[in-house]
């Protein structure tokens, strides 16, 4: 049913995520190598998040079949997921948006969204159960305090995060966080820091032979990491 993660609805400026993704906005949309970015004048941070799929219909039919409440819309149907706002559409097959700067220091994809849940088990039912996205990992660590699940979409990973010390209850999900993909991350950091950005320092990533740096501000209130060293999922 799902094919990608088509392009997600920021609350904010256009203008801050040209600063950080390197690339120039037409039309007030944004887009990477594999994820869209749109934008309104609601709340900051992330809004929705919305899937690309093959066939509407057969989308609207099966979540229908599978208990999810789904409403069709302009460009496909939305419906809650426990919190989260999420949408299928057709795909839009655009293009990356130009590079506004050196390609070594751009933003070249998106490698996972992250969502927060109080309710891991309640996450693998729906996003791999009536999503039918793929799980490819499920891993409790008290070191970091968290559960994490993956769930591959495309070439990145939706990401959803329990955190442990809180237990679990039936509150709802919260779309929360991003982490993006650069092929220079000592590149990417300097730009951003040239521009005004406040960045950390990059540091070991969770994975083998990638780096990590924090974007503080200029994100529109989301939570934002670089990653640099990794290539598709």
């Amino acid at each position: 049913m799902i094919t990608a993660l088509d392009h997600l609805i920021v609350g904010g400026s256009v203008a801050a995520y040209e600063t950080l993704l390197g690339r120039s906005a037409t039309d007030g949309r944004l887009r990477t190598g594999n994820v869209g970015l749109r934008f309104d004048d609601g709340p900051a941070g992330l809004r929705s998040m919305a899937f690309a799929t093959s066939d509407i219909d057969k989308a609207a039919t099966l979540l229908e079949r599978r208990a999810v409440k789904a409403d069709r819309t302009q460009d496909g149907v939305a419906f809650d997921g426990y919190g989260v706002a999420i949408g299928l559409c057709a795909g839009t097959g655009e293009a990356a948006s130009p590079l506004a700067v050196e390609e070594a220091g751009a933003v070249t994809g998106l490698d996972h969204v992250v969502v927060r849940t109080p309710n891991p088990e309640r996450a693998i039912a729906f996003y791999a159960g009536r999503l039918g996205l793929d799980l490819r990992l499920d891993r409790s660590n008290p070191q970091w305090g968290a559960r994490l699940l993956f769930f591959r979409c495309g070439d990145l990973v939706v990401e959803i995060a329990h955190d442990l010390k809180k237990g679990v209850s039936d509150g709802p999900d919260h779309l929360w966080g991003l982490s993006w993909r650069v092929s220079d991350i000592a590149a990417a950091t300097a730009r951003l820091k040239t521009a005004g950005l406040d960045v950390s320092e990059p540091r070991d990533g969770r994975r083998p032979g990638s780096k990590v740096c924090t974007v503080k501000n200029g994100t529109e209130g989301v939570p934002t990491i670089l990653i640099g060293g990794v290539g598709r999922w």
